[in-house]
């Protein structure tokens, strides 16, 4: 018996409940609240580190690495491929730029960054995709055979060069960096007032709007353009169809197998631009340079909810963290107080959600930061290079909540299934 199209007795699926989306506005206010919390942070500590140009810049650059590699992920998972071989992805990437940017120059190296990328991404989609090997053990093969081969090519091609070495390359020309014209020399004025809020303000933008390198400027299009091309166009709704539910979008026509593809060699690529990045930015290729940012970039899309703004948030945390790691241990212990009071806020935000455990957790840890702040005066120099993985996960882990997987991620998936 039916009615109304729904056959009575099956047991219907309640409808799930939409999280209602914030408004622009509300972003602004939370964006002007969190930089009043810097403000204050900053005299509290007088810390003038927390929001000055030099750090939003070193910011900019430790973020946009991390970012690519957590665009890289998404690219993955939305199209139901696990992948943790982001990490040699992005070695592959540094070798690239390494080799290609010390003789033909930056952007030649970028490019060729990008491709041993993609290479990488494919070996994962023809493990996965095509023979159906688990996708945990293909990254990890990746992810083993990655540096492997980059330093063995390394003390082949680098070792004799001029400037070169076994681990390293010769001197890499950086990318050409833009400014927003006329701006520069006012900012300096006002930030180096020290005012409340205006000062902090003027040194942000000072870090935003000028000396930006161009490859940042293309990670942020590369961000944007992300969230345009997987939510607002067809091809989109069918990468992400494939992660979601691959029998019913083979059903509907969409050839399964050639978007797993497309999204996994992508996926390298992206990962692949993000080690290119950091060979160009630091001026050559090292062995050990990506230092785990693979890891942390795949850690910030699932904190960040398998959405470009998520990723971009918790690789903006870390590049922040990072840059104040690099600015030494007065900036970090400034950075307990900030933590401690970011941590109480979450908490509030938690037990207002009804997560009472992890509110709880988040208080607790808030009130031991601010403990540990007053009662010291620096932090130990050991635990001043963790700061930003700490911090990071920290954040991101007690902030998340309503996580959503894509449903069919990880599964193996064979042509022709659902006949």
């Amino acid at each position: 018996m039916s009615a109304g199209g729904l056959t009575v007795g099956m047991e219907i699926a309640p409808a799930v409940k939409r999280a209602k989306r914030l408004s622009p506005m509300v972003y602004v206010l939370i964006a002007v609240g969190a930089l009043l919390l810097l403000s204050l942070v900053r005299l509290l500590a007088d810390a003038r580190d927390l929001t000055s140009a030099g750090t939003v810049q070193a910011a900019i650059t430790a973020a946009v690495p991390l970012a690519m590699a957590g665009l890289a992920g998404l690219w993955s998972e939305r199209a139901g491929v696990i992948n943790i071989g982001l990490e040699g992805m992005m070695v592959l990437g540094t070798f690239g730029a390494g080799y290609a940017g010390y003789q033909w120059g930056p952007w030649a190296g970028v490019a060729f960054g990008l491709i041993l990328g993609a290479l990488g991404g494919l070996l994962h989609a023809l493990a996965t995709v095509t023979f159906g090997v688990d996708h945990i053990i293909s990254g990890v093969a990746v992810n083993l055979l990655a540096p492997a081969a980059a330093l063995f090519l390394s003390k082949l091609y680098f070792a004799k060069a001029p400037g070169g070495g076994q681990k390293q390359s010769p001197r890499v020309e950086d990318a050409a960096k833009v400014s927003v014209p006329g701006i520069a020399d006012p900012l300096v004025r006002i930030e180096e007032k020290g005012w409340f809020f205006i000062s902090d303000l003027a040194g942000i933008l000072r870090g935003l709007l000028t000396e930006v390198s161009l490859l940042s400027v293309l990670a942020v299009a590369l961000i944007v353009g992300t969230a345009y091309v997987l939510w607002r166009t067809p091809f989109g709704l069918r990468l992400r169809s494939c992660g979601e539910a691959p029998i019913a979008a083979e059903s509907l026509g969409v050839n399964v197998y050639k978007y797993k593809y497309y999204a996994v060699v992508a996926s390298g690529a992206f990962a692949g631009l993000g080690g290119a990045f950091l060979a160009v930015s630091s001026g050559q290729f090292r062995d050990g340079q990506t230092g785990g940012r693979g890891f942390i970039g795949l850690a910030a899309m699932i904190f960040g909810n398998w959405r470009p703004g998520g990723l971009a948030t918790g690789a903006g945390l870390f590049g922040y963290t990072d840059a104040l790691a690099l600015r030494g241990s007065t900036a970090v212990h400034a950075l307990l107080l900030l933590l401690g009071i970011a941590l109480m806020f979450v908490a509030v935000i938690q037990y207002r959600a009804g997560h009472h455990v992890l509110s709880g957790v988040a208080a607790a840890l808030g009130v031991l930061f601010g403990w540990w702040y007053f009662v010291s005066e620096q932090v130990p120099a050991e635990l001043v290079g963790a700061a930003p993985y700490v911090v990071t996960l920290l954040v991101l882990g007690l902030a998340s909540q309503r996580l959503r997987i894509p449903r069919a991620i990880g599964e193996v998936y064979r042509r022709g299934e659902g006949k």
